[in-house]
């Protein structure tokens, strides 16, 4: 089983659904999953360490690949109806899933929602599209403004929920607008402005909304150039990020008026370490998987870093990582 992980949101997004109260997928519910997202769709307890750029994670209880619009839309209505909890995956590069799995649904997204195209100056993008392939896409139709987006391991739904950005780009920045599956079940087109993007953050996040495409307005640009600041922006993630190490990117946020990484250096945590997870030498604002890292080593890891640095400087680092899974 090797599904592609390139799906949309880094969410729950069955927000009437209580996690306390839930048990498990009987018989009955099971077959009407199989029955919405066809069975050749559909796994139970597929290891989540398959599906995240930690390569950490217990099995998902069940595991749906979904790829087009009526599907997802009844396939969330039914189980929003009866309590399921559901998480839709993105490229899994901003999470971390428990040792003990994850109950309920995790959804990746595939067929129509990796698609992208342009048209004159507007790029869309199905939520699953990687961020890599969009920029490259605007680069071929000689168009700038996602550069920026070229290195991130993510996908546009979890990059429009996140407001996901890097070297002074975000996505706040070039998008028109936001296809969704609202709370009702609809689908509806949210604006720039009704998205509210803020510092890795928007309106729709921890909210029931469901990201399935969106429309970016980029400007004409030189090929050349737009394929040289791309180069650029590779070689300095190569040369200051851990990338030859399985992480989730940037652990923590940035605090307003400094940066994490520093703030860790400056408490001489460089390479400290819970089991196989370490706070990277080569910049200390990832964690990084050594080899064979638990999540229970990287939450720990996590907690004495911030408890650390708030000891040190006064100052508490807010986890980016989304955490997926009881822990």
């Amino acid at each position: 089983m090797n599904p592609e992980n390139i799906s949309g949101n880094p969410n729950p997004v069955s927000a009437e659904c209580d996690n306390n109260k839930y048990d498990k997928l009987s018989p009955e519910i099971k077959s009407v999953i199989e029955k919405i997202a066809g069975e050749a769709n559909v796994y139970y307890d597929e290891p989540m360490k398959k599906h995240t750029t930690f390569r950490i994670g217990g099995p998902a209880e069940c595991f749906v690949t979904v790829g087009d619009r009526d599907t997802l839309k009844e396939i969330i209505s039914f189980t929003r109806k009866n309590g399921i909890p559901v998480f839709l995956l993105g490229n899994g590069s901003n999470i971390l899933v428990s040792d003990t799995g994850v109950k309920g649904l995790v959804i990746a997204l595939s067929g129509e929602f990796n698609e992208v195209r342009t048209d004159g100056e507007f790029l869309y993008a199905g939520a699953g599209a990687t961020m890599a392939r969009m920029a490259s896409e605007a680069l071929n139709s000689g168009l700038t403004g996602l550069e920026f987006a070229a290195g991130i391991p993510g996908t546009l739904g979890g990059g429009m929920i996140m407001n996901a950005g890097a070297y002074g780009g975000e996505f706040k920045d070039v998008t028109e607008s936001v296809d969704v599956i609202g709370p009702d079940g609809e689908i509806a087109t949210l604006s720039n402005e009704e998205m509210r993007f803020g510092y890795r953050t928007s309106f729709i996040k921890n909210k029931d909304y469901i990201v399935i495409g969106a429309k970016i307005k980029l400007t004409k640009g030189n090929p050349e150039e737009i394929k040289a600041l791309m180069a650029d922006l590779a070689e300095r993630r190569r040369s200051k990020q851990p990338l030859e190490y399985p992480s989730a990117g940037s652990t923590f946020k940035r605090p307003e008026g400094y940066f994490a990484g520093k703030l860790i250096s400056d408490s001489g945590l460089g390479g400290f370490a819970v089991g196989d997870a370490e706070v990277s030498v080569k910049h200390n604002g990832f964690v990084i998987n050594k080899g064979n890292a638990s999540a229970a080593d990287v939450k720990e890891l996590i907690d004495k870093v911030r408890a650390k640095v708030l000891e040190d400087s006064g100052v508490e680092l807010e986890p980016e990582v989304i955490f997926l899974g009881e822990f």
